[in-house]
């Protein structure tokens, strides 16, 4: 007898909700009954495999937070680096979740962790300049072979989840930044195995790539569909099939990626082919998208890029680059221009290999477009960087306010019809003279130019320039500007120059016109210069380098004024901005002669009157010497900001500035001198300031000659002492300078020069108490690093140290010699009319045998002090009433702990020799 269907259906029902709770029990008493073991074992586990410091703010076990994984939940999750990175964070997450094994669980007992998650993560990976990176926290077993029985918790991966996250990778080894916000990633794969593949699917809602500095993307949108097999035993991946979207454009990734002990071994190759012109726009930065809105792209396009070979940082050892990029039936319209640019055509084919810019091979095998019936075609091809050698052949006929309507030029209006027929072939060597064999035409005709910056445009812009070498010498070479002319502001400009034989050159020029800096700067606005002012120019040059090298002024044509007003210039590459307040220059052959110059620069001004000598030549050349006579004045001048600023630094994205430990101090560069001037100065200032030396009432004779500053019979003021001094001053590398000085200084109080005077703190740092009266006079030479401080292995010479009345107070030398003889006098002595000489080579401050009265006692002193404060010290007190008989003391240690012992027998103070390049140690530092 069948059972009723009713009954049947309720049997199943009682059967699933009896099943549906039991499971819902399981959710809720799994956490319940394995929450200790669970988290215990997670957390042995992690201080077992992990070399790096992990910490989390609480450890949550639940179904629920990833449903249906049971999962162990670290919130406010953090992670250091390996080293050199300890101290820096590796992942720093809201949550990091780790999926638990449920068979592992309830039947053997162990817990296996085969899924993790983690959201809303910073990932900071950081390799430095020797290939050490911070990724390395994970200890793999010694033995793969010796299974673990002490531990009942292993990682058997199965998936990765990463959610809303940002991940940066800072490689200083390669020069090379990704950095990528919004990060989403999905990983599959039986990641236990040595051998497996990864499938993986990901976006990035925004990407950036730089490399050396340079940003190649910006604000990329991302996709990715990728098979990657993954060697665990040789760490090695190979990209089998990844098909990425970067916005719109599809991109195929294929190759290889291995891991050395000392670095990677690759082999990338990245393509596009036949893919829509149009797309590559959109993966191009955000400016360029904006563009393309407005505009009817068409054509196709293949892109291919290759990087092949091993990176090892410690051998210099690097891949091969290359690029390649082809463009058909291209046509762009913007806005709906009444002429599109049309039948754009391009091969582009570029090659580093190893990475070396030395090896650059750009060829450009033809490059095509129209504009109505206008047209512009070229051919360039270029194989190496500082002497490149080159085959160009560039044809146009344009109309420039077409082409700017039809490609849509963002920021300026372009107007007027440019004609160009260049031809070139050879190697560019400046330092030999050579040039490619060029000729040349460029022909440009009612020019205008008008950018959003500034609301009135350069107009009128007429430029015939021809440029003719048939030799491929600059020796050969003519280049004719014949004429030039524009028209700003209502006021016109003219200028007719004509240039041949850049080995002796000969100059015909001539210059006429008025003109606001400041408003013509605007118009062609950039960033990281800024210029001011009003020049006023009506001057005519014409002559030759050999006539103004040998005097022959009669064969030498030039005249002329130049007037300056307000001009400022400030770059990124000078720390402060140089403003010439006003100035008028007369030329007369060739001489320029300045009347009432007046500049600041910062906080330093000068006011000049004199003349500048072979200055077309100088201009022109860089061969050539300056040379000048002036009188200078000046209320003040402050020598710290023209120290050059000879390190850069990268960027570093904000949300790793918190993570990011201090960078060490970085030199500020010495003051760097020019070698190609001869000028000379008569110096009268009223305050200069060096660091934390204050020289007043300045007045002496300055040369600036072959790349060195000589002064001499120089005199100023200094802590209330008048100094006469000499130098000699010259800049080796822009982190690397000598000097040579002798001073003579008469009667200054020694308790003021401790205070005011580093230089004097630190080779007399034992006078931070003393009082009274001395005279100096003395000569050093040595070398001084990037932060303009001696480099005291360098120092050598000697003089005399005067003293007239001083009391050497608080001297713990002295000090310690009182404890040891019980004789109170010789705590705080008094010196009178006492010569100290000494000789310094070596890091070492010889002190030669000296002799000084004090309360019946004769003490006699010689011996050795360093510069990092230990002391040798001979030294025999003399007994009243004749000093006939004495107590042999020597005194060792150092300046802050000087030991005492009664003795004749020392040893020598370690010399330290100077070895060019090498790097300063800290001064009073003792050695041990």
């Amino acid at each position: 007898m069948k059972k009723p269907a009713k009954s049947i259906v309720v049997k199943i029902l009682k059967i699933t909700g009896i099943t549906i709770g039991f499971i819902l029990l399981l959710l809720f008493l799994i956490p319940i009954l394995f929450p200790g073991k669970i988290a215990e074992e997670v957390k042995a586990f992690a201080n077992n495999k992990l070399n790096g410091e992990l910490n989390f703010k609480e450890a949550n076990l639940s179904f629920f937070n990833h449903f249906p994984s049971l999962t162990l939940t670290l919130t406010d999750f953090s992670l250091k680096g390996s080293a050199p990175y300890k101290n820096e964070t590796l992942l720093s997450a809201k949550e990091v979740a780790f999926g638990i094994n449920i068979r592992s669980l309830l039947f053997d007992k162990k817990v296996n962790i085969d899924k993790i998650y983690v959201s809303n993560a910073l990932i900071n990976v950081k390799v430095n300049e020797n290939g050490e990176a911070n990724y390395n926290v994970y200890n793999s077993d010694d033995k793969a072979t010796e299974k673990d029985t002490s531990s009942s918790s292993s990682l058997r991966l199965e998936k990765i989840t990463i959610e809303d996250s940002h991940i940066v990778y800072d490689d200083k080894s390669a020069k090379m930044l990704i950095d990528a916000n919004g990060f989403n990633y999905v990983g599959n794969g039986d990641l236990d195995k040595a051998i497996f593949d990864l499938y993986t699917e990901a976006d990035i809602e925004n990407f950036d790539f730089t490399y050396d500095g340079e940003q190649y993307l910006k604000n990329k949108k991302v996709n990715a569909d990728l098979i990657t097999k993954i060697n665990t035993n040789s760490l090695a991946f190979v990209f089998e099939q990844n098909n990425l979207k970067i916005n719109k454009l599809p991109v195929e990734f294929k190759g290889k990626f291995n891991f050395l002990s000392n670095g990677y071994d690759m082999d990338f190759n990245i393509k596009s082919e036949d893919s829509k012109l149009k797309d590559f726009f959109s993966a191009l930065p955000p400016n360029y998208v904006t563009w393309l809105d407005k505009s009817n792209v068409k054509g196709n396009t293949d892109l291919l890029l290759t990087l092949k070979g091993k990176y090892i940082a410690s051998k210099n050892q690097k891949p091969d680059l290359a690029f390649n990029m082809k463009i058909r039936d291209g046509y762009i319209n913007y806005n709906d221009a009444p002429f599109p640019a049309s039948n754009i055509f391009l091969n582009f084919d570029t090659k580093l290999p190893s990475l070396d810019t030395e090896k650059l091979q750009v060829n450009i095998d033809s490059i095509f477009f129209n504009v109505d019936k206008d047209y512009f075609k070229a051919i360039v091809k270029t194989v190496g960087l500082s002497k490149p050698k080159i085959a160009a052949r560039i044809t146009s006929k344009i109309d420039l306010a077409k082409m700017n309507k039809a490609i849509g030029l963002q920021n300026m209006d372009l107007r007027g019809v440019l004609n160009m027929d260049i031809k070139s072939n050879g190697i560019y060597d400046k330092k030999h003279n050579k040039i490619p064999i060029t000729n040349g035409k460029i022909s440009l005709k009612n020019g205008y130019v008008k950018s959003i910056y500034y609301p009135n445009p350069i107009k009128n812009i007429n430029v015939l320039a021809t440029i003719l070498d048939t030799e491929g010498s600059t020796k050969d070479l003519k280049i004719n500007i014949t004429p030039a002319s524009f028209e700003f502001e209502g006021k016109p400009i003219f200028v007719n120059a004509k240039l041949k034989n850049f080995d002796n050159i000969n100059y015909d020029i001539k210059a006429k016109g008025e003109l606001d800096v400041a408003k013509i700067y605007k118009v062609f606005s950039r960033k990281g210069l800024d210029l001011e002012g009003y020049v006023n120019a009506d001057v005519s040059f014409k002559g030759s380098q050999n006539d103004a090298m040998k005097g022959n002024y009669k064969n030498l044509h030039n005249s002329g004024t130049l007037i300056l007003r307000n001009i400022k210039t400030t770059s990124e590459y000078l720390p402060k901005a140089f403003i010439i307040k006003e100035g008028t220059f007369i030329f007369n052959q060739d001489k320029m002669n300045f009347n009432n110059f007046v500049a600041n620069y910062g906080q330093s001004d000068f006011k000049m009157n004199g003349y500048l000598q072979n200055v077309i030549d100088f201009v022109l050349t860089d061969k050539a010497i300056l040379k000048g006579n002036f009188a200078l004045q000046s209320s003040y001048i402050n020598c710290d900001e023209f120290m050059s600023a000879s390190t850069n630094q990268a960027a570093v994205p904000d949300i790793l500035k918190e993570n990011t430990k201090p960078l060490a101090p970085v030199e500020s560069g010495v003051i760097v001198i020019p070698s190609n001037f001869d000028l000379q100065f008569h110096a009268v200032a009223d305050k200069v300031n060096f660091q934390d030396l204050v020289l007043e009432k300045l007045n002496g004779n300055m040369l600036i000659n072959k790349g060195k500053l000589i002064m001499r019979n120089n005199s100023f003021d200094v802590i209330g002492s008048n100094v006469k001094m000499d130098i000699v001053y010259g800049s080796e590398t822009p982190n690397k300078a000598s000097f040579n000085f002798k001073i003579l200084a008469k009667d200054f109080d020694v308790k003021r020069a401790y205070k005011e005077v580093k230089l004097f703190r630190e080779m007399a740092s034992a006078a931070e108490n003393a009082e009274g009266i001395i005279s100096l006079d003395y000569q050093v030479a040595g070398k001084l690093d990037g932060n303009m401080q001696p480099i005291y292995p360098s120092l050598v010479g000697g003089g005399t140290l005067s003293v007239k009345k001083v009391k050497m107070k608080g001297f713990k030398m002295f000090g310690a010699v009182s404890n040891k003889t019980g004789k109170d006098a010789m705590k705080n002595p008094d010196l009178s009319q006492v010569d100290i000489k000494t000789k310094i080579k070596n890091n070492i401050i010889n002190i030669e045998r000296f002799k000084f009265k004090v309360a019946g006692f004769r003490p006699r002193i010689e011996g050795q002090t360093s510069f990092n404060g230990n002391l040798n010290i001979k030294m025999r007190l003399g007994l009243p009433p004749f000093g006939l008989f004495g107590i042999p003391i020597k005194v060792t240690g150092t300046k802050d702990k000087p030991i005492v012992k009664l003795g004749k027998q020392t040893e020598d103070l370690k010399e330290t020799e100077y070895e060019d390049g090498q790097a300063p140690a800290p001064a009073n530092q003792p050695t041990k």
